[in-house]
């Protein structure tokens, strides 16, 4: 494969760009993505594929022009998100859905797999943004918080579940670690909090209410979720998680 054969770009990062290629998606990495990046996030993927979870299948590694890609089955359909966006009158059952499909990843585990929370310690660690006080507290609490080895996606909202005729997909395995479910819940409450803090509450109440988890337990993974999303460096976003490193006890 060459460039002139990808001739229809479907998405588009700092890192890297998506394209059709027949029944494929083709994610070509940017020329200064290293080598092991392209690698492990493929490594990644193939141990949640070996999981049976419903997600594209990688179809080869290769390097098109000096730029390393990863070439997986198109995924056609809308998003939950799109779904969502098109039927709030329904959001209820969207959100049912999307708690429900969370829990069938965590019910996974892939000892493999790299762990979440020494993840989010690298994180925290690499902050340049908050004081040592700050730092501290965050790295005591992620240390206090219980070790398990489910399988968590790591970017988990509606814009990641794809629903066709065939069923439902999950994509965007880039993140996926092992460890606890909650943290994984905690992420995806920010994210939806970045589109409705209404759709993440009535999330978070479906998850805790199914698993008969504390709301208190998940709300105190929070501010270390919070934390580790502000690696990535998104400005319209660092008022809000600056604010969550902040809070320290829930009703």
């Amino acid at each position: 494969m060459q460039m002139k054969d990808l001739k229809e770009k479907i998405a588009s990062s700092e890192m890297v760009d998506i394209y059709k290629h027949g029944d494929c998606a083709v994610k070509l990495f940017s020329p200064q993505c290293r080598k092991t990046q392209a690698l492990y996030e493929a490594l990644t993927h193939a141990r949640v594929e070996a999981t049976g979870l419903p997600v594209p299948v990688i179809r080869e590694v290769s390097v098109i022009e000096g730029r390393w890609a990863i070439t997986m089955d198109l995924i056609p359909g809308h998003t939950l998100e799109e779904l969502m966006d098109k039927d709030p009158a329904n959001i209820d059952k969207y959100l049912n859905d999307l708690v429900d499909i969370q829990l069938k990843i965590h019910e996974k585990h892939t000892p493999k797999l790299s762990k979440l929370k020494d993840k989010m310690a690298r994180q925290i660690n690499s902050l340049d943004n908050i004081n040592d006080v700050t730092r501290y507290e965050l790295l005591t609490r992620l240390e206090s918080m219980p070790k398990h080895t489910k399988l968590c996606h790591g970017n988990f909202s509606p814009s990641n579940v794809i629903i066709n005729d065939k069923g439902t997909f999950i994509v965007d395995w880039v993140a996926a670690r092992q460890g606890n479910a909650s943290a994984d819940v905690a992420r995806t409450y920010l994210l939806l909090c970045l589109k409705s803090t209404e759709w993440a509450e009535k999330y978070m109440d479906l998850f805790c209410e199914k698993t008969h988890t504390s709301k208190r337990y998940v709300q105190e993974w929070l501010p270390i979720v919070a934390a580790a999303r502000l690696t990535e460096h998104r400005p319209e976003e660092t008022e809000m998680l600056m604010k969550w490193l902040d809070v320290v006890q829930y009703e």
